[in-house]
């Protein structure tokens, strides 16, 4: 790897790690160079501008993402084994206290309101792709005869998203010692209802 590389995934190594505390809005060309004794000028070097160094930062979570949570779940059993190793890679992946949890959470609260962000605009590309994995995961596990024909895929993925929204919120703002029980009550049922034919009524 050329020296010039190496330096920039120091610098947004470094920038994701401010960003879990900082927040994305919070970092600084400024301040990253004088943690990285680094130059401004040659830090500004390899990042334009702050958006472009928000934008290496949400690249390398994505990256990251699918290293640690897709790749590893897809290589379960095709159906609802695939999406119980989706949910607990993601659960790791938002317990993960040295990135301060998901990025994309966070990121997400920041960048909503900011429409013409290239920063916001990769967020909602890389989330919709998500949402998509999980949508075509639940219509295998409908194919492999798992979840009952009448299923939405997209309901589904919708769901399962909740969930992890919610278990973020409730164990980073509200400090609940039981979100992680109650996430996982909530996945439990979803995989209930999914199984369940709409005709059944439920006991």
């Amino acid at each position: 790897m050329a020296k010039g590389e190496e330096t920039r995934e120091r610098i947004v190594r470094h920038a994701l790690q401010l960003s879990s505390t900082e927040g994305l809005e919070g970092l600084s060309i400024g301040g990253l160079a004088t943690d990285l004794g680094l130059s401004k000028s040659g830090l500004f070097a390899h990042f334009g501008s702050k958006e472009e160094l928000q934008l290496a930062v949400l690249k390398l979570v994505a990256e990251r993402f699918e290293r640690e949570v897709l790749l590893p779940a897809f290589r379960a059993p095709r159906g609802e084994p695939r999406i119980r190793r989706v949910f607990d890679r993601w659960m790791d992946w938002m317990n993960d206290a040295a990135q301060g949890g998901c990025p994309f959470v966070a990121a997400s609260f920041e960048l909503d309101d900011k429409v013409d962000s290239r920063p916001r605009g990769y967020l909602v590309t890389a989330q919709r792709l998500l949402l998509q994995s999980l949508a075509r995961a639940a219509q295998i596990a409908k194919e492999e005869g798992h979840f009952h024909a009448d299923l939405d895929p997209e309901q589904f993925a919708f769901e399962m998203d909740g969930v992890m929204l919610s278990y973020s919120h409730w164990k980073r703002l509200l400090r609940d010692p039981k979100a992680e029980v109650r996430a996982r009550q909530a996945f439990e049922r979803l995989l209930a209802a999914s199984r369940r034919m709409v005709n059944q009524t439920a006991s």
